[in-house]
């Protein structure tokens, strides 16, 4: 049995799978360390969605750091571009589409490992999926192992011998649907979250992005209502 305060870094978006991953990294024994990115986003509200789900989940610290990413823009996500919306769900995942953010979850990931070693954690947690996902080359399987060498050659804790520094994708080869069923047998609240690109000021999903679309064919396939209202 993992030791109940032993830390971990949760990377935090606010969205479906990353409450799914806080879910599980708790249930695991970890005490986790909730991370989200104020990176310029459009869907800034999903913070808001992001701190719903880390107090509801018990995290031990939320915290919110600032990466000016939409400084660089080359994004829809980032930049003044439309989000792409309403394409058939057989067509995601193939390609790269214009939501991709450039570096980001290497930005992420880096910072995650940083606030690692402050807190003495050899643990971080990261939704990545490979399976229902939107092509994004920073989710694959092939990427998540060549980061881990990168952090463990890296920090004092690797280069000392003293621990190994390990990145957890446990969604990495789940459909939405299994991560759903994953998500409610941990008791997750997906009211709480927030997986829309392109969210109405108030909150309300549009409904015709890549997020809502995946969202939606994970909820049918899972068989239960989605608990978001425009999704």
């Amino acid at each position: 049995m993992t030791d109940t305060s032993r830390p971990a870094v949760v990377l935090l978006s606010g969205g479906l799978d990353s409450a799914t991953v806080l879910a599980i990294a708790k249930d695991q024994g970890f005490a986790p360390h909730a991370l989200s990115f104020r990176y310029g986003q459009r869907h800034l509200i999903e913070l808001q969605a992001a701190a719903r789900v880390a107090e509801a989940l018990g995290a031990a610290e939320h915290r919110v750091v600032a990466v000016d990413l939409a400084g660089f823009g080359g994004s829809a996500l980032t930049a003044k571009m439309d989000v792409p919306k309403h394409r058939d769900v057989g067509e995601i995942g193939l390609g790269i589409p214009t939501t991709y953010v450039p570096a980001r979850n290497t930005v992420f990931l880096s910072l995650a490992l940083a606030w690692a070693e402050v807190l003495g954690a050899t643990d971080i947690f990261i939704g990545v999926n490979a399976l229902d996902y939107s092509g994004y080359p920073d989710c694959r399987p092939e990427y998540i192992v060549a980061f881990e060498r990168m952090a463990n050659l890296a920090t004092r804790a690797g280069v000392e011998g003293r621990e190994r520094l390990r990145l957890h994708t446990p969604l990495i080869e789940m459909t939405k649907a299994q991560i759903i069923r994953c998500g409610l047998a941990l008791g997750v609240d997906y009211g709480l979250t927030l997986s829309c690109y392109d969210p109405s000021p108030e909150g309300k999903s549009c409904g015709g992005c890549d997020a809502c679309l995946l969202r939606a064919k994970g909820f049918a396939e899972a068989g239960v209502d989605d608990p978001v209202d425009g999704n």
